[in-house]
């Protein structure tokens, strides 16, 4: 166990190396870094929000929207097949969570029942969820009354899918500020937890990550007003949308998009070369660029709307076709509401909006209060260890302190490497592996000095003693290696943050402890050269 090849010396020395100079960075400004050699690594360990301040959202989607939607969809499949089956039908409509329609005579009310239940789709099964079923429920009931109804599986699974793109989308959105390290998960059915550490514009985060930013081109009915329409009422297939730039004005648009904002590839900030005023350049897929020409094809000289999230931005008219799949959008934006515009475009629509219901922004002293005290504890705590070490166990305490310095730094680099969020509890878990990273040594010193009471030589003690505590060591490290690993399952946000810093201790920790103090001792040992070692123990 004393005896080490020079390999394994080498690699023990390299990997100490290693960590400390992945762990120098964050000893110096971003400033002073920056003018370093590009060999040196440069990676700092990012802070988390209760660290380094920043903004803190909880968001809740709009569930109805979805069923809304849905049943919007449904009731338009129900037009459609019972108009192919040339069924007369009456009172098609929706309410709060089902569609109904009555079937005008009795003796095609069992055609249409027949006809509708091919809505019905099948729901993958999973092992999470149990098996599959239908999405649908369709009932008859009295006078030709027939009802389609979503399922509870088939609605947990649609709003499931929105909270996963939701999520997504938020993502991207915040990721295109330019921020580091975001931490946003999903909470309970319907939340989102968004934390943006380091970003001090809270209004522009919100006007970002809750703006639905649902994108339509709509074609205007040619001969009504808004103000007509209001009178009367829209034709079918058609509704009011309010002017985003001039209130009180209103537009007659007809309800199925000419081309969606899914059809987006791209969309970037730019300037209207005749006007020099900030606008929003677009690019379509092929399939709506060629829908897109095809439409201002075939309506040269008459007008359509740029809807965003229900508000017609601007009406402009078709003066040519435009075939190349690309145009942009104007609506007297400011450069600031022109790069948000493009940023919500990019990234995408969210599937249902979403409404602020907690917003906290976390100063930035706050942080450094919170790192200055996790400072104070950590240095406590290290010196705490480091005399009870060097009174109980002498030149043994000075290796495991040596072997304890080594360790934080390891600790530190890893987190630099793999650019881990530090948070306040993370601070808390290298404090705590300060405390376990010398429990291996008191460990393999008890037994060496066991072995000495017991008339050993010196050399067979310390040989004993590494040999024997070494299987003690790792039972302790690897049951709560496991519980560290279950935290960052299971855990979210701050709870990981801990359960990172304290896997990685452990790992470093049982490295640091055995295996350096080892090293140190075999090197003690050697410089000895006699036999009857005195041990300092």
């Amino acid at each position: 166990m004393l005896h080490f090849a020079r390999w394994k010396t080498i690699a023990i020395i390299a990997v100490c190396a290693l960590g400390l100079l992945l762990a120098i960075p964050n000893l110096f400004s971003k400033a002073t870094i920056s003018k370093w050699p590009d060999w040196i690594p440069h990676k700092q360990v990012h802070l988390g929000l209760d660290l380094q301040g920043g903004s803190h959202l909880l968001l809740e989607m709009n569930s109805q929207e979805l069923v809304d939607e849905w049943l919007e969809a449904i009731r338009d499949d129900v037009r459609q097949r019972l108009r192919k089956a040339r069924i007369g039908y009456t009172g098609l409509g929706s309410n709060k969570d089902s569609v109904q329609v009555r079937v005008r005579k009795p003796e095609q009310v069992e055609a249409a029942y027949e006809d509708l239940r091919g809505l019905i789709q099948q729901l993958a099964g999973s092992v999470f969820t149990g098996a599959g079923g239908p999405d649908l429920e369709v009932d008859r009931e009295a006078n030709g009354l027939i009802r389609l109804t979503p399922t509870t599986p088939a609605l947990t699974d649609r709003i499931n899918s929105a909270m996963s793109a939701s999520i997504e989308t938020i993502r991207r959105r915040v990721d295109e500020l330019g921020t580091t390290e975001p931490n946003i998960q999903r909470q309970g059915r319907s939340r989102i937890l968004v934390q943006v550490p380091g970003f001090d514009d809270p209004e522009r985060l919100k006007e970002i990550v809750g703006k639905t930013a649902k994108l339509n081109f709509q074609d205007v009915h040619p001969r009504m007003t808004g103000s007509e329409a209001r009178e009367t009422r829209p034709p079918a297939g058609y509704d009011i949308y309010p002017s985003q730039e001039t209130p009180g004005l209103e537009y007659v648009l007809k309800k199925r998009a000419i081309v969606s904002g899914e059809d987006l590839v791209d969309s970037q900030p730019s300037f209207d070369q005749r006007t020099n005023e900030p606008v929003v350049t677009f690019r379509f897929n092929s399939s709506g660029a060629r829908r897109f020409g095809r439409h201002t094809s075939d309506n040269v000289g008459r007008p359509f709307a740029i809807v965003l999230d229900n508000e017609v931005i601007s009406a402009p008219r078709i003066l040519e076709a435009i075939l190349g799949g690309t145009g942009q959008i104007s609506g007297d934006f400011t450069v600031e509401d022109a790069n948000n515009l493009a940023i919500l475009l990019r990234s995408g629509a969210l599937p249902a909006s979403l409404s602020i219901i907690e917003e906290r922004t976390v100063g930035p002293s706050l942080g450094a209060d919170s790192i200055a005290a996790g400072k104070i504890a950590g240095i406590i705590g290290l010196v705490g260890v480091v005399g009870f070490m060097l009174t109980a166990y002498g030149l043994f305490g000075v290796f495991s302190t040596a072997a304890l310095a080594a360790n934080i730094a390891l600790i530190i680099g890893a987190l630099s490497a793999l650019q881990a969020t530090l948070t306040l509890p993370g601070i808390a878990g290298i404090v705590l592996t300060i405390g376990m990273a010398v429990d291996a040594n008191v460990l393999i010193f008890e037994r060496i000095r066991e072995e000495l009471r017991a008339g050993k030589s010196a050399i067979n003690a310390i040989d004993t003693g590494y040999s024997r505590a070494l299987g003690t060591i790792l039972d302790a490290n690897i049951t709560t290696f496991i519980a560290a690993i279950i935290l960052f399952w299971l855990g979210s946000g701050p709870i990981r943050g801990f359960a990172v810093t304290l896997s990685i201790g452990i790992l470093t920790s049982v490295f640091t402890a055995f295996t350096l103090t080892r090293l140190f001792v075999a090197w003690w040992l050697r410089g000895q050269r006699r036999r009857a070692v005195e041990m300092p123990i």
